[in-house]
Formats: structure tokens, sequence, C-alpha cells
């Protein structure tokens, strides 16, 4: 019900401006020619697409709570590529537009453009667009390090600037009346306000608050790490079993390595853990840690929790180091429980004793699966779920793990008939 009633508030906001947008372009009065005329259509689309990709970034925690930080980040992808076609196809309807009036080329017209300060910077807001969306596409984005990547992404806020004095010294459609001046600057000051609140202020007042530091670091494997966060009033912490944080760990790492690990173990208002596996050069350093030194904290995020729950009884599938939010639920969750762990091999089962012993305390059931995919391991398969467990239909199941593996147990579920109320996964990449 509230993942329903946020979507409906999400879209309803999406409509409404649209709708006031389209009113206003038709409104506003048409351009120079019919050509430019278009190109002021796709211009002030571009502009309600790059605040919307504020909204889905802005980390609101009452849209994470309801929808996840996961979903939102996929629209958001979706949305800046939406964003990128529609800025593209501005500019380059821009510069036609010039050359039709000027009755000049279009090479011509571009560097004339180039040398007015309005269209400058409409042209290297564009520019980063471009960048930024090449390094998000998927061949690419399976190149570059985590960290390179977060802080090549970094260019939206300048995109974002630019933009905006772009708007302001451009647009005829921002001033054309009062009403359209009072829409875009309130438009404009709640998407930015929106991002400020949940990516700066929110965390900086956390983080004042609770001072959290490193108390205890644990090799659980020859790769894979605990990390023990202690600090002051954790009781008062929003966090629940399934969630995860942003951590940064400043003096230890610089501050542009930042990584989401979600919580494995259920926080209990003393201490939040982590457990990551060696793969990036942030957590492949978590083993070095000083005890006592400073962490910061952005979080929590997700919609991973037992709040979304509708049955009484619950499937639990993990694979690899997706067992973290699995065993954090295992404290948080009630009911008939069983548990789906897939690992190649059980010396790669990581928090392996713990999640057993929870599982035998609440009476639960444990299927270690193993064996690797190409030698015909295929548990995750429609018949494969049925087979190990009969009344899948009637759980709530939670899944988590790498995308190939959430991808093929969501499919099955699907063709299953596993209504869509009851599937709750998470998927470990937010990029």
């Amino acid at each position: 019900m509230m993942v329903a009633q946020a979507r409906w508030a999400l879209w309803t906001f999406v409509a409404v401006n649209i709708l006031i947008v389209e009113v206003l372009f038709f409104t506003a009065g048409a351009g120079k020619n019919s050509v430019l005329t278009v190109a002021k259509f796709f211009g002030l689309h571009a502009a309600l697409l790059l605040l919307f990709q504020l909204l889905l970034i802005a980390r609101l925690p009452w849209l994470d709570r309801r929808i996840g930080m996961d979903r939102l980040t996929v629209w958001h992808r979706w949305v800046g590529f939406g964003l990128f076609w529609t800025i593209l196809t501005h500019a380059f309807i821009v510069v036609l537009g010039y050359a039709v009036l000027d009755d000049a080329t279009m090479a011509r017209t571009f560097l004339a453009l180039a040398g007015v300060p309005a269209s400058l910077l409409g042209m290297c807001a564009a520019l980063l667009v471009v960048v930024t969306a090449a390094v998000s596409l998927r061949p690419v984005r399976r190149r570059l390090r985590y960290e390179t990547w977060h802080a090549l992404h970094m260019l939206v806020y300048l995109v974002l600037a630019l933009a905006f004095v772009h708007q302001l010294l451009e647009t005829t459609t921002f001033t054309s009346s009062a009403l359209a001046f009072a829409y875009w600057w309130v438009l404009w000051i709640f998407a930015v306000g929106a991002l400020l609140a949940g990516r700066v202020v929110l965390p900086l007042l956390r983080n004042a608050r609770h001072q959290f530091r490193v108390e205890a670091v644990v090799p659980e494997s020859d790769n894979v790490v605990s990390v023990y966060v202690t600090g002051r009033q954790l009781d008062r912490l929003p966090a629940r079993a399934g969630q995860f944080f942003v951590w940064r760990f400043p003096g230890h790492h610089s501050w542009w390595r930042a990584n989401p690990f979600s919580l494995s173990a259920a926080p209990r208002g003393h201490s939040l853990r982590l457990t990551a596996k060696a793969v990036g050069d942030t957590s492949a350093g978590l083993r070095s840690l000083p005890v006592g030194s400073k962490v910061f904290l952005e979080g929590p995020y997700g919609a991973f929790t037992s709040a979304h729950r509708a049955c009484r009884g619950v499937l639990l599938i993990a694979g690899g180091v997706g067992i973290t939010p699995i065993r954090a639920l295992l404290e948080d969750v009630t009911g008939d429980v069983v548990v789906l762990y897939r690992v190649r091999d059980e010396r790669d089962a990581v928090l392996l004793g713990e999640v057993r012993s929870l599982v035998a305390s609440r009476g639960g059931r444990l299927h270690l699966l193993t064996g690797r995919t190409a030698d015909g391991a295929r548990p995750f398969t429609p018949d494969g779920l049925r087979t190990l467990v009969p009344d899948v239909t009637g759980r709530d199941v939670y899944v988590c793990g790498p995308t190939a593996m959430t991808s093929a147990v969501l499919a099955s579920l699907k063709t299953l008939g596993v209504p869509e109320r009851q599937v709750h996964s998470e998927r470990f990449a937010l990029a």
C-alpha cells in the first residue's frame, strides 16, 4: 500500500508539471521561426526532466522508504538518457533554426552561437550531459571503478548550474508572464531544496548528532571483512534491517571514495555492522581501518525491509555477498522462514554460521545452493523454486544478489504467479 501511494504521488507530481509546461509553451508565444518554436518545446521539457532528475537522486526519506533507492536509481538512469536525447535534439534544432533564420550553414551558425554567453553555457551543459551519459553506458560503467564513476557523475551538479543560468538568460517562457516566472522559480527552489535537504543537510545533521566511529574490524575470510561502527544515541537513528548506508572513512580514504554497503546485522541501538567483499579500493582497504577512526554515513536508505510484508511466510533468497541484508532481515522477520543461499562453493558462503543459527532459532529451513551455473546448477528456474519452496506463491519473497541472479529469480516468480506486492528485491549497484 505504501509503495502504491508513493508511486501515485510521484507520477501525479510529474503529470501535473508536464501539463503546466504544455500550457506555458502554448501561451508564451512562438519563437523567431517555426524551427526555433520546436527547439523551445524541447528546451522546456529538458528543463523539466533535469528537475525531475534532481528529485530522483535527492534521497528523500519519504520516497526512499517506500520505493527504494535502487528502483529510484533505475528510473534516474532512464530519465537521464531521455534528458540526453532531449538536450541534443534541442541543441541541434536551435542551430538549425538560426541557420534557417540567417540563411547560413550549420557550422557557421554553431560558431556564431558559441560567441553568445547564454548559448555557450547551454553548449557546455550539453557537453557535460554527453560525458555523464557516456560513462553511464553499461560497457563503459563495467570498466570503471565505482569511485571513478561516482566522481565523474558529480558533473551533473555543474550541468544543473549551467542549465539554470542558460535558462535565465535564454528562454522567453521563463519570463513570459508573472505566473510563468513564479512557477519556474518555485519549481527550481523545490527541486534544489529537496536535493540539498536529502544529500547535504540531513547527512550533516545525523553525523553531527551520532559521531560515528569504527568500533572493531573483524576478518570473516581471506577477502571478506566486517566493520562494527558505534556512535552516540544510535537508538535515535531510523535504521532498519535490510537497509544500507553510503559509507565514507575520512582520514583513511579520500572523501570521494564512498560505497553503498548494506547492514549485515539488524541495528539494535548500540552499533552498526557492514560486511564487505574486497572488490574496489574502498572495500579492499576496510581490513586496515584503525579502530576509533571517524566514519561519515549517508542514510539509511532502501525499502528492502519487513515494513512491506504482506504474508505470514517469508522466502529470503541471497546470492554471494548479497547475504548481508538477508542476514540482517533474519533478525527482524517473523513467521515461517525459508532461506535460499546461492554460492559457487560452501567456502564462499559469507556469514554462513550466523545464518544457520538464526534460521534454526526460528524453526526455519536453509538451503545452501552450491555449484556453477555453467555446470547445470539452476535452482532459480520456475520448477527449481517450486521444488524447493512448494508454497512460494503464498510467501513474501526477498531477493538480493548479482544482477543476473536477481533477474532470473524475478522472472521465475512472475512465471509462477507470485503477486508483485509480495516480491521485494535489491540489486548490488546504485550505478
